[in-house]
């Protein structure tokens, strides 16, 4: 007679037998991204960077000797501290990831990791969040990025207007770790240059009328507005409510106001001639390649930060590759080994050969879509800044600016 309890303690036993077999043969890089909130029509092309690198691993072999690579991601809203949190805690504590690529709101970054990265000893790489906070964090050396610091980026959007003969600005900012950083960088390095912010306020995100802050910002009399907010929250909201006051004839804003979700929003006609910086790609050889992959792959490879997303993704499997494991021991050394100089070059796709240099115990240097990412002692890289203006509808990269 067949004894049912035993029957189903084996049945049991032999499916958590398998399910244990089954993520034993798969490696996780976790992706945290604001899929809803301020940068929510941002972040699909962001995540498709990063996954088109999954892809590429997968399809050339797997990672440590044929296990998947998968991208479990969350979503951090980009200005809910909790959520970030929340989410990075399922990252480290249930999904087990080795690593993550993100947060990519830089308050959404800093809540993740204080909350939970730090403390569980996982690698984050973020491919978006800009602000000079991260710089300073207290993260064990865990916390690192693709994309150069707001502190560049200020400076670059200051010399930018100043070339161009715009003298004088009022500059209104959301009122984050964002927006405060890089008005501040901004601001210091306008005025070095001999321009005039005339007036500095900041605002809070996700409100429904921020009239009265132009109110104040219009009462100076200057026609140049800087906005360094969120195409899809506050930003959109106080480039739309300053058109219909009529108080300004030249909008500017900087990375997070690059999507043409703005222009759909508020009317091409309306800001054309828009002014804009973001971080952007150098020309290198890996650059082309990840564009013509890109595009294989049915996104858009200028996509504000989808270049950086992918290399942040490639980097981290490149140095879990080179760590020789999925654990989280030593993928911070692997990580600063395969991105830097000495070492053969690897570019965007060659998995297959840097696997087999790895094996080999050849030191490989990663040069990226965005460039290369030799990290500095706080995990920062140095970058490109591109001018952006929008034209015919769409917001149009007019080349790389230097300093």
């Amino acid at each position: 007679m067949i004894n049912k309890r035993a029957l189903a303690t084996a049945v049991a036993a032999s499916s958590l037998a398998l399910t244990g077999m089954a993520q034993a043969q798969e490696v996780k890089i976790g992706f945290l991204g604001g899929f809803t909130g301020g940068i929510e029509s941002l972040t699909p092309p962001i995540f498709e960077g990063a996954k088109l690198a999954v892809q590429q691993v997968n399809e050339q072999g797997g990672i440590l000797d044929g296990q998947t690579l998968v991208m479990p991601s969350g979503d951090t809203t980009c200005s809910d501290a909790s959520a970030a949190s929340n989410a990075a805690d399922r990252m480290v504590n249930s999904e087990q990831v080795t690593a993550i690529v993100g947060a990519l709101c830089t308050g959404a970054t800093i809540a993740a990791a204080n909350n939970a990265a730090i403390p569980g000893g996982v690698v984050m790489v973020s491919p978006a969040s800009t602000a000079p906070a991260v710089t300073e964090l207290d993260d064990n050396d865990l916390v690192f990025r693709t994309v150069p610091s707001d502190a560049f980026q200020g400076e670059i959007l200051a010399k930018l207007l100043l070339d161009k003969g715009i003298d004088a600005v009022v500059v209104t900012f959301v009122n984050n770790d964002y927006g405060r950083g890089l008005s501040e960088a901004f601001s210091a390095a306008f005025e070095a240059g001999g321009g005039e912010v005339a007036e500095n306020l900041a605002h809070e995100d996700n409100r429904a009328d921020y009239r009265s802050e132009l109110g104040s910002l219009s009462a100076s009399g200057v026609d140049t507005l800087v906005v360094l907010a969120y195409a899809d929250t506050s930003g959109q909201t106080v480039l739309r409510q300053a058109y219909e006051s009529g108080m300004f004839t030249q909008y500017v804003g900087a990375d997070g106001m690059v999507g043409d979700s703005l222009i759909e929003a508020i009317g091409a006609d309306v800001l054309d001639g828009m002014i804009a910086t973001r971080p952007g790609s150098p020309d290198l050889p890996g650059t082309p390649i990840f564009n013509d992959a890109a595009e294989a792959a049915g996104f858009d490879p200028s996509a504000v930060f989808a270049a950086q997303a992918y290399d942040a993704a490639f980097l981290l499997a490149l140095a879990i590759e080179q760590n020789g494991s999925a654990e989280r021991e030593g993928l911070v050394d692997a990580l600063r080994s395969v991105s830097s100089a000495p070492g053969e070059v690897i570019l965007p796709g060659e998995w297959e050969k840097a696997v087999e240099l790895i094996a080999a115990g050849t030191e490989i240097n990663y040069e990226g879509a965005s460039g290369s990412h030799d990290f500095d002692e706080n995990g920062d890289v140095p970058g490109v800044v591109v001018e952006m203006a929008v034209e015919n509808g769409t917001f149009t990269s007019k080349g790389q600016v230097d300093l």
